[in-house]
This record gives structure tokens, sequence and C-alpha cells, in this order.
């Protein structure tokens, strides 16, 4: 059974011969009573305060368990997100490679393509000079017999006209000769 201060302050006792002064014994309750009570509200204060802290222990587990929680979590999302990442940066650099190799195969068969187009462009210039090389030739030719045929037609009208004025040149004389 606990004792309170009014359980001290209301205590009596017997009287007995040879006792105990009874003044001295209930100024000294009295003074018991009173730490007691002082005690008593002391520790109330001390278990009220024993309950808010460990309200606030409570809530700070609580917290710490939240962080942790969060923080693991955070951990896993940061893990994840640099996992993806690099999986997309791979992704990125495969596309980027298969565009490359695409862009390289375009250019190499457009390569190809030009230079054939090129070899052909060579060989029709090469027959077109011919054969304008050979209409040059025959024009040469032409124009060649064209002046001889012309010197012929000169040479004939040459001697046609020597022939007529030879001719004359005989009727002259003769007529001369005539006369004489």
């Amino acid at each position: 059974m606990k004792l309170t201060s009014i359980d001290l302050k209301k205590q009596e006792f017997k009287k007995v011969m040879r006792g105990y002064d009874p003044v001295e014994v209930d100024t000294f309750l009295s003074m018991i009573a009173e730490e007691l009570d002082e005690l008593q509200r002391s520790n109330k204060e001390l278990q009220h305060k024993l309950t808010e802290v460990q309200t606030q222990l409570q809530d700070y587990k609580s917290m710490e368990k939240t962080l942790q929680a969060t923080l693991m979590q955070a951990q896993d999302v940061s893990a994840k997100s640099i996992e993806n990442a690099k999986k997309e940066g791979q992704l990125i650099i495969q596309d980027a490679e298969l565009k490359a190799a695409q862009i390289l195969d375009k250019a190499r068969s457009e390569h190809t393509r030009l230079k054939e187009e090129i070899e052909i462009l060579k060989a029709k210039k090469n027959t077109l000079a011919g054969r304008l090389k050979l209409l040059l030739n025959s024009e040469l030719e032409l124009i060649k017999a064209l002046e001889v045929d012309e010197e012929i037609i000169l040479t004939q009208n040459n001697e046609k006209d020597l022939e007529k004025e030879n001719s004359e040149i005989d009727d002259i004389v003769k007529n001369i000769n005539n006369e004489d």
C-alpha cells in the first residue's frame, strides 16, 4: 500500500508511558508528509516529462524509420535511374552506330554509282570525241577534195582560157599573115 502525506498526517499512535514526545512525532510526521508531497509532485512531473520524452522518442523513431525507408527508396530509385540512363545511353549509341553504318553504306553505294556514272560519261565522251574526230577528218578530206576539185576546175578553166587565147592569137596571127 502506498502512503500519502494525508496518511502520514492522520496517523495516530498509541500513547504509552515513556513513549516519544507526541508533538515532536507530529512535527516530524508533518515534515515527512510535506517532503512526501514534494516527492510525489516531483515524481508526477518526472513521469509527465518521461511520457512526453517517450512520445517524442516514438515520434523520432517513427521519423527515423520513415527517413530510412525514404533513403532506401531514394537509393533504389537512384540506382534504377542510373541503370535506365545507362541502358538508354547504350540504346542511343547503338542507334547512332546503326544510322552511321546506314549512312556509310549509302555513301559507299552512292560513291560506286557515281564512279560507274563517271565511267559511262568518260566512255560517252571518248565515243563522242572519236565521232567528232571522224567527222572533222571527213570534213577536212572533203575540204581538201573540194580544193583539189577547185584547182582542177581552175586548171581546166585556165587551160580552156589558154586554148581560147591561143586560138585567138592564132586567129590574129593568121589574119596578120593573111594580110601580108
